[in-house]
């Protein structure tokens, strides 16, 4: 595949070092020399110094036979220009990150893949999972999430049938009990207290179903 990266902070970065893993032909461009020139002294890539907003910087990139476009700065309106450019040459796979979600009907407008705040989401994650110390994040996968969590005894969820609790957007993938059974539920099985519960959430909706999921398997905080 030949990716074109625009924009090498800590997101371009890490894309640049996992499209290069992958064995990717790699072009990027920054408005810094300096980041250009650090990316070449450790990967194998073209980069071009300038504004991808700029049709001449983006041909110089190779937009022209690109698979795809992973626009990462700071600015939205670069990023949706340089996104709108991209069309206009017809590559396949145009992916932008969108800083202010205020702006995301606009990328989708273009018809961009997207990806809200990276900075907002991992915020948001570290407060839902500073409150449930025991939720552990098992893996993340296209458009999601898996988590594992414990029921607390004394939650509300405990010697309920699933089919009874609130859930949306998110799905119970299995439960351990007791360390001992593994358990692929269904909506007559009963929570009890101490399971391990393994849960799958879309990636749009891991706020609430955090929210969600430490309402019914916890204690509820009481007000001193």
């Amino acid at each position: 595949m030949y990716i074109i990266i625009v924009g090498l902070g800590g997101i371009g970065r890490t894309l640049v070092s996992i499209a290069a893993e992958h064995g990717d032909s790699i072009a990027v461009v920054d408005v810094k020399e300096e980041r250009c020139n650090e990316i070449l002294e450790h990967y194998d890539v073209m980069a071009v110094v300038g504004n991808a907003t700029d049709r001449s910087i983006l041909e110089d990139a190779g937009i022209d036979r690109a698979d795809a476009i992973v626009t990462a700065t700071a600015d939205d309106a670069v990023n949706l220009m340089t996104c709108w450019l991209a069309k206009r040459y017809n590559v396949a796979n145009v992916v932008s990150i969108v800083n202010q979600m205020g702006h995301s009907d606009l990328f989708k407008e273009v018809g961009v893949k997207i990806t809200e705040n990276p900075d907002e989401l991992v915020a948001n994650r570290l407060y839902y999972w500073s409150g449930s110390p025991d939720m552990q994040q098992v893996a993340t996968i296209p458009g999601g999430t898996i988590f594992e969590m414990t029921v607390e005894e004394g939650a509300p969820s405990v010697d309920k049938e699933i089919r009874q609790l609130r859930v949306k957007d998110f799905v119970f993938i299995a439960i351990n009990r007791e360390g001992k059974e593994l358990i692929i539920p269904n909506g007559l099985i009963k929570l009890q207290a101490n399971d391990k519960i393994t849960v799958f959430t879309k990636k749009e909706a891991e706020e609430a179903s955090f929210k969600s999921l430490t309402e019914q398997l916890k204690v509820p905080k009481t007000e001193e």
